[in-house]
């Protein structure tokens, strides 16, 4: 199912094949219009790590009890030929702006977790 120009579901299904809720494929696709504004004004793809989670997935990787993932609010991504922390404060920027929704931003050394829980949270896991 394409859910915007450049996303499917499949990108965002939980990695253990668990079917996905039908109110958390709502929250897949307001999440999926957000990056497909990032992707658009980057002119780059996105690859996403991880998008939902069922809960049997979450515990088993030891994600957050609250994880935004299990609601599918969030993303885990990568984008080529940028920098963790370039995504990061690209992502800030545009939240600053007004240009994506706010939420979590998380900086990790591989990767750049965005989420569209609509309140602002920020942290950094590197090393």
């Amino acid at each position: 199912m394409k859910l915007t120009e450049n996303f499917s579901k499949a990108e965002f299904d939980s990695k253990d094949g668990s079917q996905m809720p039908d109110d958390v494929l709502e929250n897949v696709k307001l999440l999926a219009d957000q990056l497909q504004f990032l992707r658009d004004y980057l002119q780059k793809p996105i690859h996403i790590n991880s998008g939902y989670r069922s809960p049997s997935h979450n515990t088993a990787i030891g994600g957050s009890k609250t994880s935004q993932h299990l609601k599918g609010k969030a993303a885990d991504i990568v984008i080529n030929g940028m920098l963790p922390i370039e995504v990061y404060h690209l992502i800030a920027m545009l939240i600053d702006d007004g240009e994506i929704s706010e939420g979590g931003l998380g900086l990790y050394n591989t990767f750049v977790h965005y989420d569209i829980r609509g309140n602002r949270a920020r942290w950094e896991l590197i090393s």
